[in-house]
């Protein structure tokens, strides 16, 4: 007759998939502890502190009519914005020179560095974008001293990590 053994189980040494592995967020539990702004509203999806991601953030966001944010950008973080709802207007170029629109199913890409603006194109309905980002940190660079050729107007996106134009 053999003895029967107990194989202990050291956690510490498995992969880490096995304890940690595929998560699933519910739309209803994202989390709105991020930088809130008036007239947009972010959740935070995916992300260091929610689920332990090294290289990627991605939430919604929620952006009121001719809300826009400042002149700013992401240092080397990409970004990939894809709208559910509304119309959005990005604004870039050193003078915010360059413009495009977007609607429901597009995705749109912002390269590292690129000095930027979002814009709400819809003065009655709310714009509504799912944002990701390839780090689990936010980056943003305001730029202050641009003088653009479309002068931001309406509601400011302006929080501890976005400032406000100057006047």
């Amino acid at each position: 007759m053999t003895e029967e053994h107990e194989v202990p189980h050291d956690h510490d040494h498995e992969p880490r998939w096995k304890n940690d592995g595929i998560r699933v967020i519910k739309g209803n539990q994202l989390d709105p502890n991020t930088a809130q702004t008036p007239g947009m509203f972010r959740q935070a999806a995916i992300n260091h502190a929610r689920v332990g991601a090294q290289k990627i953030w991605a939430g919604t966001v929620a952006i009121q009519p001719d809300a826009k944010t400042g002149v700013h950008h992401h240092g080397p973080l990409e970004s990939v914005i894809y709208v559910l709802r509304g119309k959005a207007r990005l604004r870039w170029g050193e003078r915010l020179e360059f413009v495009a629109e977007a609607g429901p199913g597009d995705f749109i890409y912002v390269p590292p560095y690129v000095p930027h603006q979002e814009i709400n194109a819809d003065p009655k309905q709310v714009l509504e974008c799912v944002l990701v980002r390839s780090d689990s940190e936010a980056v943003v660079v305001n730029i202050t001293d641009v003088d653009p050729i479309e002068p931001p107007e309406a509601i400011y996106w302006v929080d501890p990590i976005h400032s406000a134009p100057k006047t």
